[in-house]
C-alpha cells in the first residue's frame, strides 16, 4: 500500500461548457474566440471572484471552478446565466454563445493545483444534461442550498449520468424565478428556423454513449462512429453530416427531433457501448427525426480480444443495414407524395418501389418508365440511368428481352451514361458494369467496373452481389461464394437482394458439383418468389443432377407455364455470358435431364 499522502477536501464544483462551440467556431473562429475572451474578462472572472471561487482550469470553451460553499456556487452560476441572457438579447440566434452549467458538492482529490474524483466527474455530467442557458445540480447540492437562496428548483428525477455507476437525482435551477433580473429569452418575433432538408436522404450519426463505466472505452465508441460516418459518406445517394457537427452532441441528452431540426437531417443513428469483463455489447438504432419512428435496431456482442476487428465488423454490419433501411423509408415517403409531385428524385423512388415488386412484365416496364421520366427531368441523374439498365437485366432473366440491335444499343447508352456521370458513385458504376457484362456480353469490361465500384464503396451490398454473378460467369465459383457471403453479411435482411444472392450461391455450388447444396440455396431463392425464373432453372438443374427427378420435373413444369417457348437451345441467351463452355454445357445437360424441351 502506498504511503504517499493524498489531499482530499469536501468542495462544491461548478462545471461550465459552451453550447455548440464547434459550430460557432466553424461559423466565425476569430470572432467566437474573441467573444469568449471578453466574456471571461467582463462576466465570468468577476462573478467567480465575487463569490469566492477558484478557477481550476479553463478548457477554451468551458471551465472547472472550485467553491468552499455550494451556496456561493449556485448564486454564481445563476448570475452568470442571467448575465449571458441579457447580453444575448441583441445577438442573432445562430451566433449566440450560451452555457450549460452543472454543480455538485462532494469529496475531491487535490494534486498540483488540479482536482480529481467523483465530485468533479458528477459536476461535469450534470453540465451535460443541462439545457442551454440553464443550471443542473445534484441532490446533494440541492439539500445544502434549499431554503438558503431565493431560487426555484424543478425536480428532474433520477438521471443516468454517463460513466457514473448509479442513477442520481438531479434538480434544474429556474433562472428567472427570483426578484433579481429575470433570465431573458428570445424575443417572440425571433424563432429559430429549422435547416431545410436536402433533396436526397440525410443522416447524422451521433456519438455512441459509453455505458461501460470505463472512460478508456470512449476511444473505441468514438472511433467506431467515425468509421460509420466515413463509410456512409461513400453512398452518393446519402447526405451525411460531418463528424465535427455530429460530435457537438457528445455527452448531451438530446431528442432526435431536435437534432433533425438543428442539423437538417431526416434520419439519426444513435447507439451505446457497454463493456463487461472481456465482452462488449454495442447497440444501434435508426430513427426518423420527422416522426420519431424507429426504422431499424440491432445489438452486437463480441470479445475484446481484437477490439479493432470488432469495430470493423460492427461498422460493416451497421452500414450494410442502414442503407437499405433508409432507402425503404424514402420509397414509402415518396409513395405518400401527391401524384403531381414530379421532381426527379421522387420519380426515381417510385421507380424503385415498382422494381422491388419483382412481379410481372408490366411492373418492370412501369419501373423503367419512371426511371426514364426521372432522367427527362434530370439528365445528369447517374443512378436513374443505372436503374433503368438493371430493368433490362430483369427483363432478360425472365425472357422478356429480345436482344435486338436497338435494345442492345439502348442498354449500352444507359450503362455508359451511368458510368460517365457517376464516376464516384459506386451504385451507378456497379449497375453499368453489370448491364454491360450480362446484357451486352462485355464480360471483361463489366468485371473491371464492378471491381472499381467496390473500391469506391466496399460496403455496397449490391456491388458484392453483382460481383458474385460476374465471378460465376468468369468460371470462378469459389470467388463468387465469397462475394455473395459478403453481400449477405452487409445486408442480411434486405428482401430486394435475397433471391438474387441465393440464386447466385446456388449456381456457384452447382458449378462446383455440390448439387445438394445448390438445390438447398435454390429453394431459398424461391421461398418468397416462387416464380423467379433463375431460381426455378437452378432448382431444376440441381435436383436433376442430385438424382431427384420429381423435384426437377416440377420446376420445369412451372417454367413451361411461365414461358412456354423456353428451350434448352435458347439457354445461352438467358443464362449470361459464361466464359467456360463446360459450365454452359453442364447446365444444358442438367435441364435436359429435368425434362426441358430441346
Amino acid at each position: 500500500m502506498s504511503s504517499e499522502h493524498v489531499e482530499r477536501r469536501l468542495a462544491a464544483i461548478l462545471a461550465a461548457d459552451v453550447v455548440d462551440s464547434c459550430r460557432l467556431i466553424g461559423i466565425d473562429e476569430e470572432g467566437t474566440l474573441a467573444q469568449l475572451k471578453t466574456l471571461r474578462k467582463t462576466l465570468f472572472d468577476p462573478k467567480i471572484a465575487q463569490h469566492h471561487g477558484r478557477i481550476v482550469k479553463n478548457t477554451g470553451d468551458g471551465a472547472l471552478i472550485q467553491f468552499a460553499s455550494v451556496v456561493d456556487a449556485v448564486r454564481c452560476a445563476v448570475e452568470i446565466q442571467r448575465g449571458m441572457a441579457e447580453q444575448n438579447i441583441v445577438v442573432p440566434q445562430a451566433k449566440r454563445i450560451e452555457f450549460r452549467i452543472g454543480i455538485h458538492v462532494g469529496d475531491i482529490i487535490i494534486e498540483d493545483d488540479d482536482i480529481f474524483g467523483d465530485g468533479v466527474n458528477i459536476a461535469v455530467r450534470l453540465e451535460g444534461i443541462a439545457e442551454p442557458g440553464d443550471v443542473s445540480i445534484s441532490n446533494d447540492a440541492y439539500r445544502q442550498v434549499r431554503g438558503k437562496v431565493e431560487i426555484t428548483f424543478e425536480d428532474m428525477g433520477s438521471q443516468s449520468l454517463k460513466n457514473i455507476a448509479e442513477p442520481m437525482r438531479a434538480w434544474r435551477v429556474r433562472i428567472g424565478s427570483s426578484s433579481a433580473p429575470a433570465r431573458l429569452t428570445k424575443p417572440p418575433t425571433e424563432i429559430a428556423q429549422p435547416i431545410t432538408l436536402p433533396g436526397n436522404p440525410s443522416i447524422a450519426v451521433l456519438p455512441f454513449t459509453n455505458m461501460s463505466g470505463d472512460p478508456e472505452q470512449d476511444y473505441f465508441a468514438d472511433g467506431m462512429v467515425e468509421e460509420i460516418i466515413t463509410a456512409l459518406s461513400h453512398f452518393r445517394q446519402l447526405f451525411v453530416i460531418a463528424r465535427n457537427s455530429s460530435f457537438t452532441y457528445k455527452g448531451r441528452p438530446v431528442e432526435v427531433k431536435q437534432v433533425g431540426r438543428e442539423l437538417g437531417v431526416r434520419y439519426v443513428l444513435e447507439g451505446s457501448v457497454r463493456k463487461a469483463a472481456n465482452r462488449v455489447r454495442i447497440t444501434g438504432q435508426l430513427v426518423d427525426t420527422t416522426t420519431g419512428t424507429h426504422l431499424w435496431a440491432e445489438r452486437f456482442d463480441g470479445g475484446l480480444g481484437d477490439i479493432f476487428d470488432l469495430q470493423d465488423q460492427v461498422t460493416e454490419r451497421v452500414v450494410g443495414a442502414i442503407a437499405p433501411a433508409v432507402e425503404k423509408a424514402e420509397i414509402e415517403r415518396a409513395k405518400r407524395k401527391p401524384t403531381e409531385s414530379l421532381d426527379a428524385y421522387a420519380l426515381h423512388l417510385r421507380g424503385l418501389a415498382k422494381y422491388y415488386q419483382y412481379g410481372s412484365r408490366q411492373t418492370n416496364s412501369e419501373a423503367l418508365r419512371l426511371f426514364n421520366s426521372a432522367i427527362e427531368l434530370d439528365q445528369d441523374f447517374a443512378s436513374a440511368y443505372g436503374r433503368a439498365a438493371i430493368c433490362y437485366a430483369f427483363a432478360k432473366v425472365n425472357g422478356w428481352f429480345s436482344s435486338t440491335p436497338d435494345e442492345i444499343a439502348e442498354v449500352k447508352r444507359l450503362a455508359y451514361r451511368a458510368i460517365d456521370l457517376g464516376k464516384d458513385d459506386a451504385f451507378a458504376v456497379t449497375a453499368g458494369g453489370y448491364a454491360l457484362a450480362f446484357l451486352v456480353g462485355d464480360l471483361e469490361t463489366g468485371a473491371g467496373l464492378v471491381d472499381r465500384a467496390l473500391v469506391l464503396n466496399s460496403n455496397l451490398a449490391e456491388a458484392w452481389a453483382c460481383g458474385g454473378w460476374v465471378k460465376n460467369w468468369l468460371g470462378e465459383p469459389e470467388a463468387a461464394l465469397e462475394c455473395f457471403a459478403r453481400a449477405m453479411r452487409l445486408s442480411p435482411l434486405d428482401p430486394s437482394q435475397s433471391r438474387m444472392r441465393s440464386s447466385g450461391v446456388a449456381h456457384a455450388h452447382f458449378f462446383l458439383g455440390r448439387y445438394d447444396e445448390a438445390a438447398s440455396w435454390a429453394a431459398k431463392a424461391l421461398q418468397d418468389s416462387p416464380d423467379y425464373q433463375p431460381g426455378l432453372r437452378i432448382d431444376a438443374a440441381s435436383n436433376a443432377m442430385a438424382g431427384r427427378p420429381e423435384q426437377a420435373q416440377k420446376a420445369v413444369a412451372r417454367i413451361r407455364q411461365l414461358d412456354p417457348a423456353q428451350r434448352v437451345s435458347g439457354l445461352k441467351d438467358l443464362l449470361g455470358p459464361y466464359r467456360r463452355a463446360v459450365d454452359l454445357s453442364r447446365y444444358e445437360e442438367a435441364l435436359r435431364r429435368a425434362g426441358l424441351t430441346e
